[in-house]
């Protein structure tokens, strides 16, 4: 067992630190106030390949792994959580067409990722089927060649600024299996029928584009079936197991970002003629803290690795979603405890760590969800 990164992967997780500092640092705080997308931040991004970078090559991504990806996430978010999660959500649905779509399917789509201004996403979540994506209800009738889309998503990353999105659609209500009802369907968002409307006010991560989609006989064809008809909630919940594997790297950079935070006002600031960071009760929670960060980064790289080595567990990616999480929302809370009351106002940026750090325990999975996958995985390996 070696836990030291290779060479190269010392030189991504750098050059992601290096490119979050250099771009984020001056307009993060901007950005979050005015819910500001950081086009141009994308376009850099792109061109380093610090993009949907477990794409292979063939395909116009990079060519590394779910690993390095992860690694990629932390050092974004380590930084600013706002503009971390635009860029982790570029090429958000890739991993699906590259799971299940098509030869062709992954030679049209996945390299305009890198070669424009083009940026993806999936369309899953609906007003009334959240964590329960076996009953949503946006429809996809075959007519002919064509699929015809009926339907509303709310929450969707990428729904107002995507050149397509993958849209999880109910095209067999009458299958007998609750889980073999729905199928995955690529649309650009240029189609006559589609619409969609900022969703603004979002208490964190607001430089990130979030949308209401409505599909109004929004017609495509049949060839932009990602996978099999029907098939739809399997491939979910594949995709799923990839996925959650960086979005848990957000929680990791999130809490290292905050502890760093706390440790440089712990050192600078006095109380009672000491700093604070000379007190046993201030240190005591630095290394609480630490060693939270420290077991959640070994969980998420555990679960990134197994991805790459063609094996994904469910279990350890929902361990790893999950506790991540958890300790980003506990490490963010001390951290701003320790800033006092200084934390709490909007000149500083760990509150607005501090608000980003929820939706980590809502999104990709709310913890609850996490814990009915990890509960399933254990009833059926005991």
């Amino acid at each position: 067992m070696d836990f030291q990164l290779t060479k190269e992967q010392q030189d991504i997780k750098k050059a992601a630190r290096e490119f979050a500092l250099g771009e984020f640092t001056d307009v993060a705080r901007e950005y979050d106030l005015n819910e500001t997308i950081p086009l141009d931040i994308i376009r850099k991004a792109k061109e380093l390949g610090l993009v949907g970078s477990y794409i292979p090559e063939e395909y116009g991504g990079p060519g590394f792994g779910f690993l390095e990806w992860a690694m990629i996430m932390e050092e974004f978010w380590r930084v600013d959580p706002g503009i971390g999660q635009q860029l982790s959500a570029v090429a958000f649905g890739s991993e699906e067409i590259l799971l299940f779509g098509t030869e062709e399917q992954k030679k049209k789509w996945l390299p305009r990722l890198f070669e424009s201004d083009a940026i993806m996403g999936f369309g899953i979540t609906e007003p009334d089927a959240g964590s329960d994506t076996a009953s949503a209800s946006t429809t996809a009738v075959l007519e002919g060649d064509e699929y015809v889309i009926n339907g509303s998503k709310i929450m969707i990353s990428n729904g107002n600024i995507g050149e397509f999105l993958l849209v999880y659609c109910l095209t067999d209500p009458a299958a007998r299996s609750k889980t073999g009802r729905h199928s995955i369907i690529i649309v650009e968002t240029n189609r006559e029928g589609y619409q969609a409307e900022p969703m603004h006010g979002k208490m964190g991560v607001r430089a990130s584009d979030t949308a209401s989609v409505y599909f109004n006989n929004v017609r495509v064809p049949k060839e932009n079936l990602v996978g099999t008809q029907g098939n739809g909630f399997i491939q979910l919940m594949k995709f799923f197991d990839h996925s959650r594997t960086y979005v848990a790297g957000h929680g990791v950079g999130l809490a290292q970002g905050a502890l760093e935070m706390a440790v440089k006002y712990v050192k600078a600031r006095k109380a009672f003629g000491k700093t604070i960071a000379s007190f046993q009760g201030t240190q005591f929670r630095i290394a609480d803290m630490a060693t939270k960060i420290e077991t959640a980064r070994n969980t998420v790289y555990k679960a990134a690795w197994l991805v790459d080595q063609g094996r994904p567990d469910p279990m350890v990616t929902g361990i790893a979603k999950l506790y991540a999480s958890r300790i980003a929302v506990e490490v963010v809370d001390e951290a701003l405890q320790l800033h006092g009351g200084y934390g709490y106002f909007d000149d500083t940026d760990i509150q607005r760590f501090y608000r980003a750090a929820k939706v980590l325990e809502i999104y990709e999975g709310a913890k609850e969800i996490e814990k009915m996958v990890i509960a399933r995985e254990m009833m059926g390996k005991v």
